[in-house]
């Protein structure tokens, strides 16, 4: 839920049944669809919500082996695999003519499946890659083998994509970003305590084996492995933290392509252009102490040092398309950062990779099949009771002025909204599919995506374009867009159930949507104006009191403890925290505007409010394995799921009224101090 592509939720997902009652349907007319039985009574609700709505279901829960944890998202994420693999397992036995949509995806998975044929293929897919590598004697043909990768899915060491200019959004332009490293961030490479020694440990053993695999004796690749370490630690020097690519001015740096040329020759950025065919005038270059790194160490390693680091990135980048002990070697190393004990089926993994990479073609036989328009309709009714909610709170705010007020209304007024599936399908018909080459057909599908992004360059922004496929279990904001997306993949049980009273979907969905709503009124997207450019609409004023209200969430989420004495990163987590915050707040106001919370009817003995609070907590039932987590806590702006679920809550009184929550409980904050922003 952030800038490009702005996710709502970190990738990860559980299993929780609805309960269905006696009471089911009583003074209503939309079924309950809630688990009562996944309370913990004996834990305090003014104590710790999450583990009160979850806490039985938590000591039963088990994360499945082939999982890095368990909950709310990886349910839906699995039952939405598995109705991916029966189109594509349909799709695969149709017969379909060559060049049909049924054709390319079916063959796409069929090609995947047949492991045989992978075994049998061998190292020769990627030989001819790895020969061009062996071919260069000088770092100016290196990076001309660099730029060449840029147009056969192959890129390499220049982050590089295009998007809207951030400061002119309706253009085109291309965008240059760090990158180079193995390791989640740039602390990894330094930091002494054992997590981080044990993920460089992984990656010399991961190096290593991928070095003997492409034919180096034990020794050489375990000198090379050593090598690529050292090489990515210095690399590592010039990356901004976590925190710092949050800073929307920070990073934006539009630059000359010509003065960009000038400053850094040996990158060759005229050279880079010209070999994908593009003649831009200016870039925005994210991370300019990066490029300006990488200028300066490129004629300064040795070339060596640098066709061995090409190799490794080739290698771990074609791991997946590649035979049985790539996967293995490509798991052995993930599974340091996220704990899972076995691969999943290989049916799931291919099944991911038809969304990944096909999304948009797979994408149409999906909501053909698995998303009703009834459900779109109650969407668009949900959104537009989100909307007026947050329009209300926004004129009752004691902290802005009326003119900021007017411009705030502006943006949230013009937001576009976009759910369940794109209104313009993509086009894939330069892709051919071969049944017979999963290695060729991941390429071909590579070399499309920088094709269609290459495309781009100069060009109006395209504002019906999606950055997720339809069935993905995600949601996000937008700001250059000021557009907030809701793929038909989410707007299903737990998070959304056409019938289900208003109290668990508008605790549900609706926060979800509140959530994507305050992404636009956030520390960063509250940046951009009402057209998606990066400029302040602020007065002076009121962004100072705005930053006042935004450094007291960072303290209260700093003083998160999860393990180990690890605390959650206020600074990282700012943006999703007041997502978080807002988005609860919006969808309650928006829920009271119901005839169930005018009610005051109870179901299975809860009143709508508690109902509403409770589906809230429920949506967010998630577990995570160690390793994770402690990936999450470094890189993940979401905080941990008990804090997305305490934090907000602590901040809102109405809380504070449904569960008579009162000093001395280990959630109440004063009055006076509790965060309110939006």
């Amino acid at each position: 839920m952030k800038t490009r592509p702005s996710v709502v939720i970190a990738a990860s997902l559980l299993l929780f049944a609805a309960c269905k009652n006696k009471n089911a349907g009583q003074g209503t007319a939309r079924q309950p669809a809630f688990d009562v039985s996944g309370i913990d009574a004996t834990v305090k609700p003014g104590d710790n919500f999450f583990l009160y709505a979850n806490g039985k279901w938590m000591k039963a829960a088990k994360i499945p082996d082939d999982q890095s944890g368990w909950g709310s998202f990886y349910t839906l994420y699995q039952d939405n695999l598995k109705q991916l693999h029966t189109l594509l397992e349909e799709a695969g036995a149709s017969g379909a003519e060559k060049g049909t949509t049924e054709q390319k995806v079916g063959d796409y998975y069929a090609s995947g499946m047949d492991t045989l044929a992978i075994e049998k293929a061998g190292l020769k897919p990627i030989q001819p890659l790895l020969a061009k590598v062996d071919a260069v004697s000088d770092y100016k043909q290196f990076m001309n083998l660099v730029h060449e990768g840029y147009t056969t899915g192959n890129g390499d060491l220049m982050g590089f994509y295009v998007f809207a200019d951030e400061k002119n959004s309706r253009m085109n332009i291309p965008v240059f970003t760090q990158t180079g490293l193995s390791l989640p961030e740039k602390d990894y490479y330094t930091k002494g305590d054992s997590a981080s020694v044990a993920a460089r440990n992984a990656m010399i053993r991961y190096a290593s084996k991928l070095f003997v695999l492409a034919g180096q004796d034990t020794a050489t690749a375990a000198k090379n492995a050593q090598a690529v370490l050292a090489l990515e630690t210095e690399i590592a020097k010039s990356h901004r933290s976590p925190v710092e690519l949050r800073n929307p001015q920070l990073n934006y740096n539009k630059m000359a392509v010509s003065d960009l040329h000038k400053q850094q020759p040996n990158i060759n950025w005229t050279g880079f252009f010209n070999t994908i065919g593009a003649k831009p005038d200016s870039v925005n270059v994210g991370q300019p102490d990066y490029f300006a790194a990488l200028n300066n160490m490129l004629p300064g390693k040795p070339i060596e040092l640098w066709k061995t680091k090409l190799k490794y990135d080739y290698l771990r980048n074609s791991a997946g398309l590649l035979p049985k002990s790539f996967r293995d070697a490509s798991f052995a190393f993930k599974q340091t950062f996220s704990g899972q004990k076995v691969q999943e089926d290989r049916w799931k993994t291919i099944v991911n990779a038809a969304d990944q990479e096909m999304g948009e073609l797979l994408g149409q036989l999906y909501v053909k099949k698995h998303f009703t328009e009834d459900a779109k309709k109650r969407m668009d009714e949900l959104v537009s009771n989100l909307q007026k909610a947050f329009a209300a709170r926004i004129q009752k705010l004691d902290w802005m002025s009326d003119s900021t007020k007017q411009r705030a209304n502006a943006k949230l007024n013009t937001f576009l909204k976009k759910i369940g599936y794109p209104e313009k399908w993509k086009n894939y018909d330069d892709v051919t599919i071969d049944r017979n080459s999963f290695y060729a057909n991941g390429k071909a599908l590579a070399v499309h995506g920088q094709k269609e992004m290459i495309g781009k360059i100069g060009k109006p922004v395209d504002r019906s374009e999606w950055m997720m496929s339809p069935p993905t279990v995600n949601a996000y904001y937008n700001p250059t867009n000021n557009e907030i997306v809701f793929p038909a993949g989410i707007l299903q049980y737990p998070f959304f159930n056409p019938n289900a009273d208003d109290a668990i979907n508008y605790g549900g969905i609706g926060m979800v949507i509140g959530h994507e709503m305050t992404h636009g009124f956030d520390d960063q997207g509250s940046q951009y104006d009402a057209a998606g450019n990066l400029q302040n609409w602020w007065t002076k004023e009121d962004n100072e009191r705005f930053k006042a209200k935004t450094a007291a969430v960072v303290k209260q989420y700093n003083g998160y403890t999860v393990f180990d004495s690890l605390h959650v990163k206020g600074e990282l987590t700012l943006g999703e925290n007041i997502a978080d915050i807002g988005g609860l707040a919006i969808a309650w106001d928006a829920f009271q505007m119901t005839d169930q919370a005018k009610s005051k009817d109870k179901i299975d003995g809860f009143t709508p409010d508690q109902r509403f609070f409770l589906g809230f907590a429920q949506v967010w039932r998630l577990i995570n394995r160690d390793e994770t987590m402690r990936m999450r806590l470094n890189v993940d702006p979401h905080s941990p799921e008990m804090f997305r679920v305490n934090g907000p809550l602590a901040n809102f009184d109405p809380f504070y009224t449904a569960f008579n929550v009162t000093e001395g409980d280990k959630l109440y904050i004063k009055p006076d101090q509790r965060a309110r922003i939006w």
